[in-house]
């Protein structure tokens, strides 16, 4: 639950994030066409699904890339490989680990804008890891689990600390599909920060329990991101899609639309 704290905090990220003169609510933001979506480790494509309908019903061409979760630069191809395909400026957006797809995927030119939904964001070279280790460990990292080179997280740690604030049957739903990522990933490192010379927002979970809320304010903080803070799980491209939407539709430079 937010509290006064947590809510003053947030407050303050936001208002920062929109005086900031490097900031994206300070720039014109030029219309995309496109929205490409990437999910993170423990789920695939189909988590965009509340997502996608509004941003058609907005007029959008959407696609969700199906990550591989096997080595990051396989990973960061797949994505590399959808945005080819789009034609004209294009929001990249990633959840979670594929935060990391944005930032190096994202210097591509037809990019016009980056948005983070509890995303990782480092800078080029960095080790995120180590970032991540300056704040207290989040409790769905002891629910990790190994099959030789194969992670996944276990159901308990996936409906408690992933999926929280969704219902018992829709998360159960999302653990079923989740995907197996490998072992390199979680070592991986960026060759480029796309943050540094393009439009970014950031979507903070601040009950996230998944990856650190204060490590994502920090990262939406650094690059100077238009930032929204949300009472929501890491899943609140689920939980809060219209929320999501809204911020995405707003790095396209599209007016907001409700169903």
């Amino acid at each position: 639950m937010l509290n006064r704290r947590t809510l003053t905090r947030s407050l303050a990220v936001a208002t920062a994030a929109a005086l900031l003169p490097g900031s994206a609510r300070a720039q014109e933001m030029p219309r995309a066409r496109n929205v490409v979506l990437v999910h993170g480790l423990f789920a695939d494509g189909s988590c965009w699904t509340e997502v996608i309908p509004r941003l058609q019903a907005a007029g959008l061409n959407v696609t969700s890339v199906q990550n591989p979760l096997t080595t990051f630069d396989e990973a960061v191809a797949s994505a590399q490989r959808v945005l080819a395909r789009q034609e004209g400026p294009t929001v990249l957006v990633g959840h979670s680990f594929s935060g990391m797809i944005v930032t190096e995927a994202g210097a591509d030119p037809k990019v016009t804008a980056l948005v983070y939904v509890a995303a990782r964001a480092p800078d080029a070279g960095e080790d995120y890891a180590a970032l991540a280790k300056s704040y207290p460990t989040p409790p769905a990292s002891a629910g990790i689990v190994f099959d030789g080179d194969e992670g996944r997280l276990s159901e308990a740690a996936f409906l408690r600390d992933f999926a929280g604030d969704l219902p018992p049957e829709r998360a159960k739903v999302l653990f079923a599909v989740q995907q197996p990522f490998r072992k390199a990933l979680l070592t991986a490192r960026t060759t480029q920060a796309a943050w540094h010379s393009k439009p970014s927002f950031y979507a903070v979970s601040a009950e996230d329990r998944t990856i650190n809320p204060d490590l994502q304010r920090f990262m939406a903080s650094r690059m100077k991101a238009r930032t929204i803070e949300l009472a929501a799980s890491h899943l609140a491209l689920i939980s809060q899609p219209q929320a999501i939407s809204d911020l995405i539709l707003e790095a396209a430079g599209q007016p907001q639309r409700r169903p």
